[in-house]
């Protein structure tokens, strides 16, 4: 794991799953993958992240190649956080699978978790300096905009 990119995000499996199933290629979940793939900005990733992005594949009739393909690229691209059983703290207590989510992203030092997850909202927007933020207003930073 390096610091080489001002950014650094962990996506939430809805982020990476969306990109997946998005039917335009001009969706922004779908232009945040390939921002990565250019080196926009480090994405961070952990074992556990990547089962719930299979699971949730398989959940939504995605299989084989197509999953394996999308698992490959992420874990053989991104940045690995080691997570373990003792990083994870009880901070969401509606969905305790996000503790899994937030850890990641504390322990690889990410500026950014991007997620359309509602159980994060309780955390106002920012939790021990990251900022969360939804796919849109990440993008946004990318082109180095403001949202309007």
């Amino acid at each position: 794991m390096t610091d080489r990119h001002p950014l650094r995000a962990v996506l939430d499996t809805n982020v990476i799953v969306a990109s997946v199933l998005a039917k335009k290629p001009t969706s922004p979940t779908v232009e945040i993958m390939n921002r990565w793939r250019r080196g926009e900005f480090e994405l961070l990733q952990s074992d556990d992240l990547l089962s719930e992005v299979a699971d949730k594949l398989r959940e939504k009739g995605i299989s084989g190649p197509r999953v394996w393909n999308v698992l490959a690229e992420v874990r053989d691209v991104a940045a690995f956080v080691p997570v373990s059983p003792n990083d994870i703290r009880p901070v969401i207590t509606d969905d305790p699978d996000d503790d899994l989510v937030l850890a990641c992203a504390v322990i690889g030092r990410a500026t950014h978790l991007v997620t359309y997850d509602a159980h994060f909202a309780a955390l106002g927007g920012k939790y021990q300096g990251i900022e969360i933020v939804d796919a849109l207003a990440f993008l946004h930073l990318l082109h180095q905009q403001t949202p309007l």
